[in-house]
């Protein structure tokens, strides 16, 4: 069990040792959408009842960032250390696959947590927000950081060049978060965009996190769970099997 525990500290001293980038960063630009997007639209968007535009912006905000820094976490240091040829170092360790992923995973929830944390403390000077089902919004963040975090790893180890893995967090990762829902509801598009929306994995993780908010979704949170759980087996399964076969990190 020291394996994976040292390879865990090492991956969270990574990006505590850069904060200001890694979490300050993060936060504050979560912090200008919400200024912006809630000043500009406060009196014009009314998307549930009981609930101002700007409370609903925050769950979005506060998830979208957990997403993305829980990618950015385990996808930046593989490419990192490949790119420097420092993995070579882990190579000759006698941790198995399942301790790589373990160790990379689990400083992606932790990396995208604080972050989260973050938006949802300095949003607190702007709006005032409680958690209806703390336990639902906690259970949607954990498994879409893993999730993010497992997706990190497969582009890690697929990326070969710092450009591939910006393509493709600015190609897939960034437009599934920004249709995800986090600065509307999709009951306010039209019925073909409402129909796709639900083939983006990422819409019910906003969605199943803004439930513990609010109590009202979208969709049931149960299908929102049902999915999340899916698409993290199906990511994880493909990330340990690159991983068992060493796939771009043993040539």
């Amino acid at each position: 069990m020291i394996g994976w525990q040292t390879l865990l500290f090492k991956e969270i001293a990574r990006f505590w040792k850069v904060a200001f980038q890694t979490v300050a960063g993060p936060v504050l630009t979560a912090m200008l959408y919400l200024l912006i997007f809630g000043h500009a639209l406060e009196a014009h968007v009314k998307v549930y009842d009981a609930v101002s535009y700007t409370a609903f912006l925050v769950p979005g905000l506060a998830m979208m960032s957990v997403l993305q820094n829980a990618f950015a976490n385990s996808s930046s240091s593989l490419i990192m250390s490949k790119v420097m040829g420092n993995l070579v170092f882990l190579l000759l360790t006698p941790l198995s696959y399942w301790n790589w992923f373990v160790a990379y995973v689990g400083a992606s929830v932790v990396r995208g947590l604080v972050v989260g944390l973050g938006v949802f403390a300095v949003s607190l000077f702007y709006t005032d927000l409680s958690l209806v089902a703390p336990l639902w919004a906690v259970a949607f963040a954990v498994l879409g950081s893993a999730l993010m975090g497992a997706l990190g790893v497969i582009a890690g180890l697929w990326a070969e060049k710092f450009d591939q893995l910006a393509a493709f967090q600015n190609f897939i990762v960034m437009p599934m978060t920004f249709l995800s829902g986090v600065f509307y509801s999709i009951h306010s598009l039209p019925p073909f965009w409402q129909r796709v929306s639900h083939f983006n994995p990422f819409f019910y993780m906003i969605d199943g996190f803004r439930y513990g908010f609010f109590g009202i979704s979208d969709v049931s949170p149960w299908l929102s769970l049902s999915v999340v759980a899916s698409a993290l087996a199906l990511v994880s399964i493909i990330a340990i099997a690159l991983l068992k076969s060493g796939y771009k990190i043993r040539s």
